[in-house]
Parts: C-alpha cells; sequence; structure tokens
C-alpha cells in the first residue's frame, strides 16, 4: 500500500500540515518537530510527492533540457552530464528532442504546458533568438553552447567558435600545409557559420596557401563521409579542418576506403573531442572544447535565476585546447 501524508502525520502524532512543511523546502519547522517527522516517515518508507509538492511551493523543479542535435554522439555525454548534474542539484531534467524544429514558439508553449521552471537550450547550432523567445515568455533560459556574444539577450556559455576557427587554421599552416580545406556542418548553422568565419579570416594573412570550404548537409557522421567522397573526386585539399569530430571521423572512413592513408596524404584535425576522437583506430587530433565546465557553469546559472530570475545575462566562454593524436604531420 502507497504510505500517505496523513500516515506518517499519525505515527509522528502532529498534523499533516507539519508533515507537508517539513518536506517543503524554506518553510518554517523546528528541529524538534522535522526530526520527529523524519523518523516517522522512515520507518514508514514515505516518500513525498513531488508533483504534489509543485502545488504547495509552486515550483515544479522541472528544467527543460532542449537540443536538436540527438544525431551527433557528443551530445550523449552532454545528456549524461546534464541529466545528473541537475539531479544532484534537487532539479529534474525533462529531455525535448527538437530536431527539424524551427519555430521556437511551438517549443515555448510545450513546455509552458509542463509548467517547467527553466529552460536550457543546449545547441551549437541554433541562433541566438530561439533561446530569447523562452526569455520573452518569462521562462528562465540558459543558451549553453550557443553563439558567444559581447552583449547577450539571454545567458550564454560555450566557447569563441571564430577563435577555434583561427586555431585550426594555424595549427595547419604551423605543420607547412600548402593547401587546405573547411569542411563544416551546415552552413546556416551559428558554429559554421563562426567557425568558417574565424579559420577564412586567419589563412588571409598567407595569400600563398590555397584555401578551400563545402559544408555538409548536418553533424553527422554519415554527412561527413559523403561530403569528403564528394571532395575526392576531384583533387582535394592536403588538409582539413572538419569543423567537428563526428565530421572529421567521417571523413577518415571515406579517405581510408578511398585507398589513401592519413595524415601521409591528408591530414585531418576536429573539434570537440569526443570520447571516439581518441579511440585507436581513430586517433583524432582536435580542438578540446571544455563540456564538462560548459554544462557545470550553465547549471550554476539555471539554479541561480531560479532565485533571481531577472539575472542580467551574461556569456561565459571557456578557452579550448589543442589535443595532438594522429591525423595530421608534424609541425614543419
Amino acid at each position: 500500500m502507497v504510505v500517505t501524508l496523513k500516515d506518517v502525520a499519525r505515527r509522528a502524532g502532529v498534523s499533516r500540515s507539519a508533515v507537508s512543511r517539513t518536506f517543503t523546502d524554506g518553510a518554517s519547522v523546528s528541529d524538534k518537530m522535522r526530526r520527529k517527522v523524519k523518523k516517522a516517515a522512515n520507518e514508514l518508507g514515505y516518500h513525498p510527492n513531488a508533483l504534489a509538492s509543485s502545488l504547495t511551493t509552486g515550483r515544479t523543479k522541472l528544467i527543460g533540457l532542449v537540443s536538436n542535435n540527438f544525431h551527433n554522439p557528443i551530445f550523449l555525454e552532454v545528456f549524461d552530464l546534464f541529466t545528473r548534474g541537475l539531479q544532484d542539484r534537487g532539479l529534474r531534467p525533462l529531455l525535448v528532442n527538437l530536431t527539424d524544429e524551427t519555430d521556437p514558439g511551438n517549443s515555448v508553449r510545450m513546455l509552458r504546458q509542463y509548467s517547467v521552471d527553466g529552460v536550457v537550450v543546449a545547441s551549437s547550432t541554433l541562433p541566438p533568438g530561439f533561446a530569447k523567445a523562452f526569455r520573452d515568455a518569462g521562462v528562465p533560459v540558459v543558451h549553453s553552447f550557443g553563439r558567444s556574444s559581447s552583449a547577450p539577450q539571454v545567458h550564454v556559455v560555450g566557447i569563441d567558435n571564430v577563435e577555434s576557427g583561427r586555431m585550426a587554421a594555424s595549427e595547419l599552416v604551423a605543420r607547412g600545409y600548402n593547401s587546405v580545406g573547411f569542411l563544416g556542418g551546415p552552413e546556416a548553422a551559428t558554429s559554421t557559420q563562426d567557425r568558417f568565419q574565424g579559420f577564412m579570416s586567419e589563412l588571409a594573412k598567407h595569400p600563398s596557401i590555397k584555401v578551400s570550404h563545402s559544408f555538409a548537409d548536418a553533424y553527422t557522421f554519415d554527412a561527413g563521409r559523403r561530403e569528403m567522397l564528394r571532395l575526392l573526386q576531384s583533387v582535394p585539399a592536403q588538409a582539413y579542418f572538419c569543423g567537428d569530430d563526428v565530421l572529421s571521423i567521417g571523413a577518415l572512413s571515406a579517405v581510408q576506403d578511398s585507398g589513401l592513408a592519413v595524415p601521409q596524404d591528408i591530414g585531418l584535425i576536429g573539434l570537440n573531442d569526443m570520447e571516439m576522437a581518441g579511440w585507436e583506430n581513430i586517433n583524432l587530433t582536435t580542438i578540446r572544447q571544455p563540456i564538462r565546465q560548459i554544462v557545470s557553469s550553465t547549471i550554476e546559472l539555471m539554479v541561480a535565476m531560479l532565485d533571481e530570475p531577472d539575472r542580467y545575462p551574461e556569456a561565459r566562454v571557456f578557452p579550448c585546447t589543442l589535443v595532438e593524436r594522429g591525423t595530421l604531420k608534424p609541425r614543419v
């Protein structure tokens, strides 16, 4: 049988309201009363009903965790860190798949139906206006892996994608490549645009180096493989910045299946440092995005916003680092 609040009150010899206050965050209850109620609850195996508690407090402790990158394996790690981190703070993640969703209004309406206390938009491809739609609707929101800005309209936590593009270009220059290419994700994605901008701006300093660019239709293995197979039908570049690890791994598969070797014939550098990138059969040189720090900082901001919803928006930008493995030739 289900143990109820009434059963605990009877066992403890107190009123039902005393039991309710004991299990309500911030409610006034003496230490003696709290000990008595907790003892009775433990003896009976009682656990407070979270939904019933939300009716009292006006908070559901539900945090919408929304993304449109479910085909990219890196987000398995992202979702794992987010769900565990939120649960450790006493919050409950509500995972929402926004694949192919372009209208933020639909997402706002759906999440408001669940009475979420806040929303984390976990995406490097959605425009800033997507997260802003939640703020305009009065829902606390943090855009994780979002586009950095000196004057953000919502809280943004992530990396400087323009700088990461510059880093990749600098590495290719330092290794003596005379012909390089940018193989990006979807052209409309903000992360692709910024990484491309940084890549091209750095290479503009080196006019003797031949530069090409192309875009895959998604941040997926298959999309990276298809685009590289297309590039190999003509004269490919000596090395490519693929703009994402999963694209790089797809490109690596295409190069190897075409009878070419990496890095002897074609060099590759990715971005993210997902777990798979370090596997022995992949051994991808990449730019590490500090995912744990980004997730932890996002959760910290979300918790702060629950107490201070009008907190002024800020951008938290974390630096990236190079992870040297085996898909680029050594520096000259």
